[in-house]
């Protein structure tokens, strides 16, 4: 239950403002302008109460369409795993006590394997419920993967060759984006989806690597926009839909010239300024509110946190 409070204190506080925000936009199309919005008909109450209970994903094979805010589909499946997290603990607990670290990562990559396996049998990464295997298999291979990475000892020259890996497999995805973009195959539509079989290991040279891509990621500025990344994450749809509504209602169009540059940038630049201020507002405050009524740890009672050593100038973090 603690772990359950814990994430709901993570995903809600801004998943109900930009739901609602998104509510309050599609009626203001209503009222203003001539180009009312299409998701005016999903404004029922059946709708607003599995939407506010983070379940409205659970009933639809397809994910376009299921929420007021686009990105929020993900959040509803991101529930459904935390509420499964549960039972999958004492699984990976088990699998954890017996089996080395290797043995965790092939489980990991393994685990991850279905939703590629399905778009090799299919041809389309977007099927009917293909959500669910995704959402569940590959937090599964998180699970296991963190497993393997708590039972790591690695030396300094491990980690820095991680930290190299993790940059050669991360030019590997975007490489091989951009190559089946240029070259589909012809039995696999949404070919680039096969590059998620190279994201757990990247994820695991991320959190054990050290130099090169780790660092750069350790930047201030790196770890502020990781900060503010899910603000992002559910702000953008918000600043890309007002843009195409403006853009329908005044008969704008974007052209290739200075202008419609500067008109892309701007609209990016709402969406980063957007989510720095739904973070700073809403996700932190709202987030040490919930995380409050917890109460202290077991740690924080027992005064263990007093006798923790003085802070350093130089600091270990880990990824996860």
């Amino acid at each position: 239950m603690r772990f359950l409070w814990l994430r709901l204190a993570r995903v809600w506080p801004v998943y109900l403002v930009t739901m609602h925000l998104a509510a309050l936009w599609i009626i203001f199309t209503l009222h203003v302008g001539h180009v009312p919005s299409e998701e005016v008909s999903t404004l029922t109450a059946t709708n607003y109460i599995r939407q506010l209970l983070l379940v409205q994903l659970w009933f639809e094979p397809y994910f376009d369409g299921t929420s007021w805010d686009g990105p929020a589909w993900s959040i509803s499946a991101e529930w459904l795993a935390y509420l499964l997290f549960g039972v999958l603990i004492l699984v990976v607990f088990r699998i954890a006590r017996s089996t080395r670290a290797r043995g965790l990562i092939c489980l990991a990559v393994l685990a991850s394997l279905p939703p590629v396996l399905l778009l090799a049998a299919t041809g389309q990464f977007y099927t009917p419920w293909s959500w669910l295997p995704r959402i569940v298999m590959q937090f599964t291979a998180g699970a296991l993967l963190c497993a393997a990475v708590r039972k790591l000892d690695l030396t300094d020259r491990a980690r820095r060759g991680a930290g190299y890996l993790s940059l050669l497999i991360a030019a590997a995805i975007v490489g091989l984006v951009y190559w089946f973009d240029g070259h589909p195959l012809r039995t696999i539509e949404d070919a680039s989806g096969l590059v998620d079989v190279l994201f757990v290991p990247l994820v695991a040279a991320l959190a054990i690597g050290a130099g090169s891509l780790p660092w750069v990621l350790s930047l201030r500025p790196m770890v502020y926009l990781g900060h503010i990344s899910f603000s992002l994450y559910m702000v953008h749809e918000l600043v890309h839909t007002t843009w195409n509504w403006a853009a329908e209602q005044f008969e704008v169009r974007l052209l290739p010239d200075l202008g419609g540059k500067a008109t892309v940038i701007g609209v990016l630049a709402v969406a980063v300024l957007g989510a720095a201020l739904l973070y700073h507002a809403v996700e932190e405050p709202a987030r040490r509110w919930m995380r409050s009524m917890m109460g202290p740890t077991d740690a924080t009672r027992t005064g263990r946190l007093q006798s923790l050593p003085e802070r350093t100038d130089e600091v270990s973090a880990r990824a996860g």
